[in-house]
């Protein structure tokens, strides 16, 4: 089952450092860069572009990655 997150929802996910927090961009349906990752999303596939709480920093991550806080 695939999540439907929208720009706006409130996420968490695991990082080296731990968990941390952010908000959801927008999804990306196409290659795209963040934070010196190139993401290679597809309509089919699609992954998200989220900004840290702590850092204000974007970075892109696949929806299973993801979790709704």
């Amino acid at each position: 089952m695939t999540k439907t997150l929208k720009a706006g929802d409130h996420v968490k996910w695991d990082t080296p450092q731990g968990e941390t927090s952010g908000t959801v961009v927008r999804k990306e349906t196409s290659t795209t860069k963040a934070g010196g990752h190139t993401a290679k999303a597809t309509k089919d596939d699609p992954q998200y572009r989220v900004k840290s709480d702590k850092s204000g920093k974007e970075a892109i991550h696949k929806p299973d990655a993801l979790k709704k806080a």
